[in-house]
């Protein structure tokens, strides 16, 4: 989602709130709680979920496996569900022609540096840059290549864009901030 004037554009990233991650998350949650209970049941040598026959599964070694196994998982899951809640990786990018300046906001995880916060003048934005690599794993991401900062990346690695998406978007961007466009 972005909005644009003749002298700013404002483009509003997703973060870690996507259906998929949701989905993730709580598959590996409910597989994991299946793993601890069945330790737990080969412990106490009684079922606590019908639907998974424990008296056949000696508490060692198997138990102690699975509710290894399980307790990792529920860590896991643990991670995923802060990092949904948190919503890591959203923020926005503004690029203001009139104050000459772009910026560029992500939340990241709580603590000191939270908040990610960059800050450049048009002037020394070189070129914008698209790296394309096809094969089993495509990848394609939007760059802006900042003199003496380096390449920074405008869209997620994660976002699967077609070939033209992403050229529209790094012409339309190019052409807004009036440089070059490269091509990896």
């Amino acid at each position: 989602m972005s909005w644009r004037s003749e002298r700013i554009w404002i483009e509003l990233i997703a973060g870690s709130r996507k259906i998929s991650n949701f989905g993730w998350a709580l598959i590996l949650f409910l597989g994991s709680l299946g793993f601890v209970l069945v330790g737990i049941s080969s412990f106490f040598g009684r079922n606590f979920i019908s639907l998974l026959p424990s008296q056949q599964i000696n508490f060692f070694p198997q138990g102690i496996v699975m509710s290894f196994y399980g307790i990792a998982g529920l860590f896991i899951s643990s991670y995923l569900w802060c990092t949904i809640l948190w919503n890591v990786g959203s923020g926005y990018d503004r690029f203001d022609i009139k104050e000459g300046i772009v910026c560029i906001f992500r939340w990241g995880f709580p603590g000191k540096n939270r908040r990610i916060f960059l800050r450049f003048l048009m002037k020394d934005i070189q070129s914008i840059r698209i790296e394309n690599k096809e094969g089993l794993f495509a990848r394609r991401v939007l760059y802006m290549e900042i003199r003496g900062q380096g390449a920074i990346p405008l869209t997620r690695t994660d976002e699967n864009l077609t070939p033209q998406e992403i050229e529209q978007k790094a012409a339309e961007l190019a052409y807004f901030l009036r440089v070059p466009i490269e091509v990896f």
